[in-house]
């Protein structure tokens, strides 16, 4: 059976049409047609501070003015390295007012991680806040191109008096100051932009709107580029599936990270693109996020398990009245049925009508590409394919397609598809690969199968990745990294579970001959990782070995170690 070409899940949309119409936009554009639609709606809040769509507008094109005054072009690209702040929003559209290309990263990246990214994308410059501006510095003698540092301050997009009290916060009193030179304030870059004329608006919906990273399906890290259309077809298909018609006016808690496809992709840009408000959230703790729900009140919720799993323990929340909930979509890492039970019932406890939706994707679509529809989920599926989306079960190594319910590697095909990988042909060949049908299908590298209604089933990844939070984190590269140390022979990365994050990293290490390992070896092995590694990736767990388990060809066999994990667990 053909399943993918029937679509026989499109009689769960409803009136959802099996065709939308997306226009020749770039995302800005997007944007500002909405801004000239609802210009009176609040476009995002912050710490309390409201911004609308009109503001917002002239907000973007001032950065644009600002950016292009300081010599970026059409086609530069600029990092952009920053937590869900007004500046970081603002400055991703400003890019695509003028055809830059936005860099994605992590803002706890290690020093030479962004080294790294900055490398690999020939980065003009990189916006990041005030209190990362020392790990920028340090790497600039390992850069091939020395990059304009714009720097931004939390305090400057603070409403009063929480301006005034910033100083004295404890993180402002632990920033260390920053030199007097060397880089660029951001409302600075701002100012001397007033008067600019911009360039005309001619953007092409086919052009490159971002760049996001991933492992793909080898597990090293790859720079994925994403074009107008496929954010803008995302935001479309989203709403869409969402059932709700149009989301203006709704408010969304924008919690996820702008660096993640899903925090950038839905969290920001679909809210953004059907008039709704995003409550930008610039760092996450439990009771941040339960302040927040108090405080205001958001109809929707895009978030990973590990979010959802914090509403359970939320204090804050056992008494709260939740039924201002309409939407709540888990993605970014597998949804037990077990957690899916215990939140569902947490919601109808606490007057919430709505159940918790699951979703599948990556960030070579962006992030989702199918959602459970509203008010009928199976146990176990990850949903049914977006409006406009194909999914495909093909035999492993193959294009031959599956059967119903016959596991096989799951292949998606729509507007979402990346434009490839980043200076990576090769990769690009072999990950979206135009099948006998004639359309061009990314291959995934996840297992699953699909069943006679087209409801998809996730069951194990082809490539080798930890998820922890909703991070991905690709163990080859922690190895490299770990192996790389003089006292280091032989190390290998696993992850293990972890009730809160999924899973957590462990490090298996064999040290060097005639190295003792000791709790000083440990200290040492671990404070290099925090230099070199992500916080959300570093291990949180190190132990010695004399040696690892080989599989026959002499490879590091993994898997014996995450068996003897699991049975320690």
């Amino acid at each position: 059976m053909d399943l993918s070409a029937s679509k026989p899940w499109l009689k769960f949309y409803g009136k959802t049409p099996a065709k939308l119409n997306y226009p020749s936009a770039t995302t800005y554009q997007m944007v500002a047609a909405v801004a000239q639609t609802y210009p009176d709606n609040i476009a995002y809040i912050f710490m309390g501070k409201q911004t609308k769509y009109s503001v917002f507008l002239s907000r973007i094109d001032a950065a644009a003015r600002g950016l292009y005054n300081m010599g970026i072009r059409k086609g530069d690209r600029v990092t952009i390295c920053m937590p869900n702040t007004p500046q970081a929003i603002d400055c991703f559209y400003a890019l695509n007012r003028i055809g830059a290309v936005p860099n994605m990263i992590h803002p706890l990246s290690a020093p030479k991680e962004i080294a790294f990214y900055l490398n690999a994308s020939h980065s003009k410059a990189i916006l990041t806040l005030d209190q990362f501006y020392y790990k920028v510095a340090e790497i600039l003698p390992e850069l091939e191109e020395k990059p304009a540092i714009l720097i931004a301050r939390i305090s400057e997009e603070l409403p009063f008096p929480l301006d005034l009290l910033y100083p004295f916060s404890k993180n402002a009193r632990a920033a260390k100051p920053l030199p007097r030179k060397g880089y660029t304030y951001w409302t600075d870059m701002v100012a001397r932009g007033r008067g600019v004329r911009l360039p005309k608006n001619d953007g092409r919906f086919s052009d490159c709107a971002a760049i996001l990273y991933s492992g793909g399906t080898t597990g090293t890290t790859k720079g994925i580029l994403l074009s107008n259309l496929n954010f803008n077809a995302l935001a479309m298909q989203t709403i869409a599936a969402s059932g709700f018609g149009s989301v203006a006016g709704m408010k969304m808690l924008s919690i996820m990270p702008i660096f993640h496809g899903f925090g950038l992709g839905i969290g920001i840009h679909t809210a953004l693109t059907g008039g709704a408000t995003c409550i930008l959230v610039p760092q996450f703790s439990v009771k941040i996020y339960s302040d927040t729900m108090l405080k205001y009140r958001p109809q929707l919720i895009p978030g990973v398990p590990t979010l959802f799993e914090a509403l359970l323990r939320a204090e804050e929340l056992k008494q709260a009245d939740l039924s201002h909930l309409k939407g709540i979509f888990c993605g970014g890492d597998s949804l037990s049925p077990e957690l899916k039970k215990k939140v569902d019932a947490f919601l109808k406890e606490h007057g919430c009508t709505e159940q918790i939706r699951e979703g599948y994707g990556t960030t070579e679509c962006v992030t989702a590409s199918c959602l459970t529809p509203k008010d009928y989920a199976r146990e176990g599926s990850i949903g049914v394919p977006f409006p406009d989306t194909y999914y495909k079960i093909v035999k492993p190594g193959t294009n031959n397609e599956r059967l119903a319910d016959m596991e096989g590697e799951i292949c998606v095909s729509g507007p979402t598809v990346m434009m490839g990988y980043m200076d990576n042909p090769d990769e690009t060949a072999s990950a979206v690969r135009r099948h006998e049908d004639g359309r061009l299908w990314l291959h995934t590298g996840d297992l699953g199968h699909m069943d006679s209604d087209g409801f998809i089933y996730f069951h194990q990844r082809l490539k080798r990745m930890i998820i922890s939070s909703g991070y991905n984190i690709y163990p080859s590269q922690l190895e490299n990294i770990i192996d790389s140390h003089e006292k280091v022979l032989l190390s290998c990365v696993i992850g293990i579970p972890d009730d809160y994050r999924g899973q957590r990293v462990k490090a298996y290490v064999v040290p060097m001959p005639g190295i003792e390992a000791n709790d000083a070896l440990r200290d040492e092995l671990m404070a290099y990782c925090a230099q070199h590694i992500a916080k959300y990736a570093c291990p949180r767990e190190l132990e010695f070995r004399t040696e690892l388990p080989k599989t026959l060809v002499g490879k590091v066999a993994y898997r014996v170690l995450e068996e003897e994990a699991a049975a320690q667990a």
